[in-house]
């Protein structure tokens, strides 16, 4: 049971947690109510920056979500050009991140970075189809063992003011691998290389490292689902 009470923390979370344990205890002693109210802010603080370890599912061609999260958008769209992978629409699978979910972010599949492309832009509500357009975002180019390319996209929410992606190109990576996180409540996008299909319907909950959204080696057809 320890493993599940005892939770890692991502490193990016320790400053954060000490200026809520701090600001809970001078709450405190100016009124006891505050500082309660205070310790509460910091268990969830603590519980916002957990980095569990996860299960990822090996085979080649797998595409891993690499967020937790919900799936809230599924559909063709053009990638950031920023990342010049052309102006066709791809497929693209975006997760959404609240508060309450885990935030370190992971490598949906194996293969090699070739391009990191930053913009700056606006802190919409990261649920809504134009936050792909207009928020700030980190974009991540990568190229699979077999050549086909794939794209993540970090992008910062409503209340998320900062973006940390710690990959650079030429750079190997596996799937499931932690590389970044977004604070406080965001969305990840990934568009998957042309014919392939997405595994995962709207309103479908994720787990970063574990949820396969596609499989590159498959003809299924795009999967449906609903509320049951």
């Amino acid at each position: 049971m320890a493993k599940y009470i005892w939770l890692p923390i991502h490193r990016e979370g320790w400053p954060f947690i000490a200026l809520f344990a701090i600001a809970s205890f001078l709450l405190g002693l100016l009124w006891t109510p505050l500082g309660w109210l205070g310790l509460a802010l910091t268990a969830w603080c603590i519980y916002f920056f957990r980095n569990p370890d996860r299960i990822t599912p090996i085979r080649p061609g797998l595409v891993v979500s690499p967020a937790d999260g919900v799936v809230c958008l599924v559909g063709h769209a053009v990638p950031p050009a920023e990342l010049g992978m052309g102006s066709e629409p791809r497929m693209r699978v975006s997760v959404f991140m609240s508060v309450f979910d885990v935030h370190v972010n992971r490598i949906p599949i194996d293969g090699r970075v070739t391009k990191i492309a930053y913009k700056p832009g606006k802190f919409l509500n990261a649920s809504l189809d134009k936050a792909s357009e207009d928020n700030e975002r980190m974009a991540v180019r990568m190229q699979t063992a077999e050549g086909a390319d794939v794209a993540f996209v970090q992008i910062a929410g409503l209340v998320a003011r900062r973006i940390k992606c710690d990959l650079s190109e030429s750079q190997d990576v596996r799937a499931g691998e932690r590389f970044g996180l977004i604070r406080f409540g965001s969305r990840v996008d990934v568009y998957l290389p042309d014919g392939v299909e997405p595994m995962v319907a709207c309103g479908q909950r994720c787990i970063a490292g574990e949820t396969v959204l596609a499989d590159t080696q498959s003809s299924e057809a795009a999967r449906q689902g609903e509320i049951r």
